[in-house]
């Protein structure tokens, strides 16, 4: 066990990036096939190929999910990762050729980097080249190259995150593994104490958050001052990412794992899920150990938290952004 989402055998991690423009795509990939499923919570989702994930629908196996930078421009990477999976013969059966089911959503990191350039169909090409069964480079790669948290003062204020990943392994070989992109408008939170977020600011004889480095977005968002703020907080927020287990779920079942899965969400982000996010949370299972849907609920939200806060400890920061790992006694930086 890697602590990664590869521990998963068939499990394929691929990522590409642009560190210049400081955006990139991370790709999942699954040969054989796996039972997909959705969560999507936040109010402000870009997505591709997601309603065939639902129940009633007649494709029952996903072959890929992309993660993607560039806001709606990101979705074009999709073409690459469906280019790469046709060439190996992967994909739904249409006679004379195959179709790829590559469900994909993306984050917004245009206010990053070069916003002229964004992930498109040779990215996400590469991204499948570069896929293997190693565990995913963590921090400022992939889909969390340009990622960052903390902006209801804006980008100007927030912080540097990344992409992380995390897997349990629980009795009988049922693995649980995730791969999450965090792009948040809240704080990131461990043991009760923000790790990485919106910074204080004083904007004239006005100090807006609390004392210390941390401004505490709850805190903002209580006050008078933060009710103002709200209309021209940052709506260019989300979490993307993917909660795998190679245990044996129908459709419904993988429905309802990322949707308990989504639940890390709440564990790890302050505030979570809000009309400023577009929290997209993809299920898959490969069927391969039998497990009970109630056991792998229990342990999802765990791993997917796991995975948020991996992707901000390895962060490393960028242009005047701190990260969490940059900051002088970090580990000991303001308690909440």
């Amino acid at each position: 066990m890697n602590n990664s989402i590869t521990d998963i055998k068939g499990i394929l991690v691929g990522q590409s990036e642009n560190k210049e423009a400081m955006t990139g795509c991370s790709v999942v990939i699954c040969e054989k096939g796996a039972v997909g499923g959705i969560s999507q919570r936040g109010g402000a989702p870009g997505t591709r190929e997601t309603d065939l994930l639902r129940p009633m629908h007649l494709v029952q196996k996903v072959h890929s999910i992309l993660l993607s930078g560039g806001s709606a421009y990101g979705l074009d990477a999709a073409a690459g990762v469906m280019q790469y999976l046709e060439e190996k013969g992967i994909g739904f059966k249409t006679g004379p050729t195959v179709v790829p089911i590559v469900p994909s959503a993306i984050l917004y990191d245009l206010d990053i980097g070069d916003f002229s350039i964004r992930p498109d169909k040779s990215m996400g090409y590469a991204a499948c080249v570069n896929a293997s069964s190693d565990p995913p480079k963590q921090g400022n790669y992939g889909a969390g190259t340009g990622a960052t948290v903390g902006k209801i003062l804006g980008s100007s204020q927030a912080m540097k995150s990344g992409i992380g990943t995390a897997s349990r392994q629980l009795a009988n070989g049922v693995v649980i593994g995730a791969l999450v992109a965090v792009n948040a408008f809240g704080d990131v939170i461990k043991d009760n104490q923000i790790i990485a977020g919106v910074r204080t600011v004083k904007k004239g004889l006005v100090k807006i958050g609390r004392e210390g480095f941390y401004a505490d977005t709850l805190g903002i968002m209580r006050s008078f001052t933060g009710r103002k703020i709200l209309s021209f907080a940052s709506k260019q927020n989300t979490i993307i990412g993917v909660i795998a287990t190679n245990a044996v779920l129908n459709k419904e079942e993988v429905n309802y794992f990322a949707d308990v899965a989504s639940n890390g969400i709440a564990l790890s982000i302050q505030p979570a899920f809000t009309m400023f996010d577009g929290d997209t949370i993809f299920g898959i299972a490969t069927g391969h150990v039998k497990s009970d849907i109630n056991i792998l609920s229990a342990f999802a939200p765990k791993v997917f938290s796991q995975a948020i806060i991996n992707a901000v400890i390895n962060a490393d920061s960028v242009e005047g952004l701190p990260s969490y790992n940059s900051l002088p006694n970090y580990k000991n930086r303001d308690k909440k």
